[in-house]
């Protein structure tokens, strides 16, 4: 079926083949035939680059041009927001029945209802923010006319599904009329799934390029298809073996490994091997990446490492890494200039990054307390999914280790030819159960009993099982947030107190609110940083909690011990009576290393100090610094609901230097625009203190401060509103044409 034979406009179909598109791929062509362009609801399950995104767009553009309204995309997580709110933007500026259309990205600030958007067409957000603002009952929510779920398949993750499934059941009472969508490359249910949401469903294996699944044992690939092929045992590692075979035929290739230590031993393990077969001007592109990511960020050992391999042609990538770093990886893979990436199982969830080979190198994963267990079909098929590049590929292969003839025997049975496992609701934890009823009471979205449990028999849960089972969960958790005062029961009548509707807002787990109240009230002996940064450590939202060596717990027992008067909750014992006493104390040390790495990223450590000193890395670093930026946020808000007003101004500070790293005598200068934590201690040291000392600073001065500049002395300059005399304006007009023709220089160098 040709574009050019769709009901849409002919600017739609302009937009569509100038990107590469003339044809539908077959499960376009299902969906069309299933009505989803007449308003349909579907389940789309099909691979990766088979299409699925197009028939969201379609959907979307077709509605809103026709008939108005807003059209909400939603993804786990914000990277996939970003990419997706990226490729839905070459349609920004179509005329529609309301005017032009406009497209926004909403993915952080759970504690607002971002009315802003109402403005918008196109919404691109994260699950977890569409669940914020139907918490904060945004009204423009109720004006849906579209509504697409991305890697549907997250039902099934128990930490993410419960709040992707509450959202999606709001948003379907909501909008009973919207159109929804939902897609995966890995359904087993799908029918199932399209019965909960009165969907139709396209489930086809069909991809773009072809996928060839083997398992390699003793120097060969046996397929899935019976055809088979010989690796030269070259390097004596199979993995090396069979990724240079790739390499050196003109593909890129992408190993899955267990850990982050492992991606990074096999990053470097690949560069030494790839930097001796690589062209000299690949070598010169890959240098400038490499630069790159040593002047992006703090300079650690890490990020040395990162640059060191990048530089010869290979790469690891985890979760560990900061942000920047990732995404200049991300976009170096898909241009082909990294030719290996060795990636942690969570690259699966992220960005499409095909590559013509993977390679899963192992299928156990350790999980802490419980050994070593294989991973599920499902993640298996999440990796295999990436082998392919579309247009580069003629087909794409994707290959398990095994150590034996019966373990090859064994992934060809429990993997290659398995079927992925059903997706089944995880709403029924009480962990991630807890919030959501609190919510659904707080926003008034019931009010009453009856009402609750109704709402809970239109779950994707009630609908695969009996949503009797689930309510005595609920009945325990009511009885729980009751008992702490955050809703109020008459008879049959149900309503959340001031407490409870500001604990909804703020986006916390209810018992976080409670050990935070509590602690407001019975405080500790003397209170320092260390009482609040304990505090939000000791909560379940900050997740997962920070591993402690043994040679770190006798420091934190030491650490403990003199600073016993600053704690705000009761320690555990520290007698190891009971195995449960010993688990608790061990559960209170990894909270205190949490509060410790805190402690020393307001002191301004360094990242890399912190990766020293405490094993924490820059990626998880940000992860943990962020969580609690927001905690401290959350109790300032329940303090100033419980009148604790001489708390307010310190837990302001703390939260500003948890946000940026810094001790106190920074929190002036760290509130320019362009000014980090490197900026403010650089300005700070050379006697400007406060904004008040910059105004009367010349350009001139301030450039010459390490770290600042020309340009970023001028932005200050600019931000406080001092005098710039016309000697300075000559320079910074001179600064101007030499970055530009530096920059002239650079584009011609990597072209």
């Amino acid at each position: 079926m040709k574009i050019d034979c769709l009901p849409i406009s002919e600017e739609i179909k302009r937009i569509i083949k100038n990107n590469g598109f003339s044809s539908l791929f077959p499960p376009q062509i299902e969906s069309m035939k299933v009505g989803v362009l007449e308003g349909k609801n579907l389940v789309l399950a099909s691979p990766t680059a088979s299409g699925k995104t197009l028939v969201a767009e379609l959907c979307i553009l077709k509605k809103i041009i026709e008939k108005g309204g807003t059209a909400v995309y939603l993804t786990p997580l914000k990277a996939l927001a970003s990419e997706k709110y990226f490729d839905l933007k070459k349609y920004a500026g179509l005329k529609g029945i309301e005017g032009k259309i406009k497209i926004a990205i909403s993915t952080g600030d759970y504690d607002s209802s971002d009315e802003w958007l109402g403005k918008y067409n196109i919404i691109v957000c994260t699950n977890e923010k569409v669940d914020s603002l139907l918490r904060h009952e945004a009204r423009w929510i109720q004006n849906l006319k579209v509504i697409v779920v991305d890697e549907a398949h997250l039902l099934i993750d128990p930490e993410r599904g419960p709040t992707l499934e509450i959202a999606l059941t709001k948003l379907k009472i909501l909008n009973p009329k919207a159109q929804i969508l939902l897609l995966s490359a890995t359904i087993q249910n799908a029918e199932e799934i399209a019965e909960w949401i009165d969907a139709s469903h396209v489930t086809m294996d069909w991809r773009p390029v072809p996928l060839k699944e083997g398992v390699y044992y003793d120097c060969k690939i046996d397929f899935k298809d019976n055809s088979s092929k010989r690796i030269d045992e070259k390097y004596v590692d199979p993995i090396l073996d069979i990724s240079m075979d790739a390499i050196c035929k003109g593909g890129q290739v992408l190993v899955f490994t267990e850990t982050r230590k492992s991606a990074v031993v096999n990053g470097k393990k690949f560069a030494t091997t790839i930097a001796s077969i690589l062209p000299k001007r690949e070598k010169l592109a890959l240098s400038i990446i490499s630069k790159q990511i040593l002047s992006s960020g703090e300079k650690t050992k890490l990020s040395e490492e990162l640059a060191s391999q990048i530089k010869r042609g290979a790469s690891f990538h985890h979760a560990g890494l900061p942000i920047q770093h990732r995404r200049i990886i991300e976009k170096s893979f898909k241009e082909g200039k990294i030719k290996i990436l060795a990636a942690t199982p969570t690259l699966a969830l992220g960005v499409n990054l095909p590559a013509r080979l993977v390679l899963i190198s192992s299928y156990e994963r350790y999980v802490p307390g419980y050994g070593r267990y294989p991973i599920s079909v499902l993640e298996y098929k999440q990796f295999s999914g990436r082998a392919g590049r579309p247009k580069y590929d003629d087909i794409g292969e994707s290959i398990l280790i095994a150590k034996s003839d019966r373990e090859k025997n064994d992934l060809f049975e429990n993997y290659v030819n398995a079927n992925s496992e059903k997706i089944e609701s995880k709403l029924a934890i009480e962990k991630v159960l807890r919030p959501h009823v609190l919510s659904l009471v707080a926003s008034k979205f019931i009010d009453s009993i009856e009402e609750l449990f109704n709402f809970f028999s239109k779950t994707f849960y009630a609908h695969q099982y009996d949503s009797n089972i689930i309510r005595p969960k609920i009945e325990k958790i009511l009885r729980f947030l009751c008992e702490e005062d955050m809703i109020e029961i008459f008879e049959n009548f149900i309503d959340a107190t001031k407490f409870g509707q500001r604990v909804s807002e703020l986006y916390i787990d209810p018992l976080s609110a409670v050990i935070i109240r509590n602690a407001l009230f019975d405080r500790a002996r003397k209170l320092t940083d260390l009482s609040f940064l304990h505090l939000i450590s000791h909560t379940p939202d900050v997740t997962p909690k920070l591993y402690t060596r043994i040679k770190e717990e006798k420091e934190l027992n030491i650490f403990a011990e003199s600073h016993i008067d600053e704690f705000m909750i009761e320690l555990p014992d520290q007698i190891i009576e009971f195995e449960n006493y010993h688990f608790s104390y061990s559960e209170f040390l990894s909270e205190l290393k949490s509060a410790c790495v805190l402690i020393d990223w307001i002191n301004e450590r360094s990242e890399d100090e912190i990766l020293k000193k405490h094993n924490v890395e820059p990626g998880d670093l940000l992860r943990l610094v962020q969580t609690s930026e927001w905690l401290l946020y959350a109790m300032h808000e329940l303090a100033k609901l419980y009148r604790q007003q001489n708390l307010l101004k310190k837990l302001s500070e703390l939260r500003i230097r948890v946000k940026n790293g810094i001790k106190s005598e920074l929190l002036s200068l760290i509130q320019l625009e362009g000014v980090g934590r490197m900026r403010a201690r650089s300005l700070f040291n050379s006697g400007y203190k406060n904004i008040n000392e910059l105004k009367n600073a010349k350009i001139s001065s301030l450039a010459t401060i390490p770290l600042i500049g020309i340009a970023t002395a001028r932005n200050i300059k600019e931000q406080i509103g001092g005098a710039i005399d016309e000697s300075e304006l000559k320079m910074i007009k001179e600064e101007n044409v030499s970055s530009e023709n530096e920059q002239r220089l650079i584009t011609e160098y990597k072209e």
